[in-house]
């Protein structure tokens, strides 16, 4: 079982984020290293359909939305956290 954190952008999210861009990367490499991110990235049209990410645990991903500096700074409007049972096909 994976999670996946979805954020939904606020309005001119891409110029908005820009200053906070270096310490979210930081804050997904801390994540990755540890093992707890499995992989993260902007949906088509990021401006409209915001962004995905695959964690480990609910845990890790609440606590890396909760953390993150595109939250904390407001370049996201909401985030959520659903559960996700993966099936890989042969």
């Amino acid at each position: 079982m994976k999670y996946l954190l979805f954020y939904e952008p606020v309005e001119g999210i891409l110029a908005r984020s820009q200053p906070y861009m270096e310490p979210h990367r930081e804050h997904i490499r801390r994540f990755h290293e540890q093992g707890k991110l499995l992989m993260i990235g902007g949906m088509e049209d990021v401006e409209r359909n915001g962004a995905v990410a695959v964690f480990t645990t609910r845990e890790s991903a609440e606590a890396f939305a909760k953390a993150d500096p595109f939250i904390v700074n407001g370049t996201v409007g909401r985030w959520h956290v659903i559960e996700w049972h993966e099936i890989l096909a042969p």
